[in-house]
């Protein structure tokens, strides 16, 4: 004969274990796509550049980023946001924004050049830094002699 309490434990667990099977996991939902405004993101983007040249580059970030949330097509913002994120040492961060920004904008050539420099200088990313390098060469259609030499030596070191 079973105890009674190990029988009030063992019907308690199949209890739980009952309860727990008939729960699933909550459904994750997909964030909703935020809606552009071109015209308000005109505005951030502005206040961003002024907040540049006045060097409150925190209030810059700030203001090219709910430029770019709003637009992410302005490559222009989305570039000067790299940039100053480059100056601020957020390299991955720098990158990160430059790949959404080619998302929307894949034939902005500055986007892929400066997505080259930061994964080579900063990050050693060499592989990244070369198939940047190479579609700014493609994209610029400039007969670029110093890329084409970074290209070159991308390529040696990474055989």
């Amino acid at each position: 004969m079973v105890p009674e309490t190990s029988l009030i434990r063992y019907v308690l667990v199949i209890v739980v274990l009952a309860g727990l099977a008939g729960c699933s996991a909550p459904a994750v939902k997909k964030p909703e796509p935020t809606p552009t405004n071109p015209e308000v993101a005109m505005k951030y983007a502005l206040e961003g550049k002024r907040a540049y040249e006045q060097g409150r580059n925190m209030a810059a970030v700030e203001a090219w980023h709910q430029a770019f949330e709003l637009n992410p097509e302005d490559a222009v913002t989305v570039n000067n946001l790299a940039l100053l994120l480059k100056e601020e040492h957020r390299f991955e961060e720098a990158v990160r924004l430059l790949e959404a920004g080619l998302q929307y904008s894949p034939d902005v050539a500055q986007l892929h050049y400066n997505l080259a420099v930061i994964a080579e200088l900063y990050l050693l990313d060499l592989e990244k830094a070369l198939v940047h390098y190479e579609e700014y060469r493609e994209i610029s259609g400039a007969g670029d002699k110093t890329v084409a030499g970074w290209i070159a030596d991308l390529q040696r070191r990474l055989d």
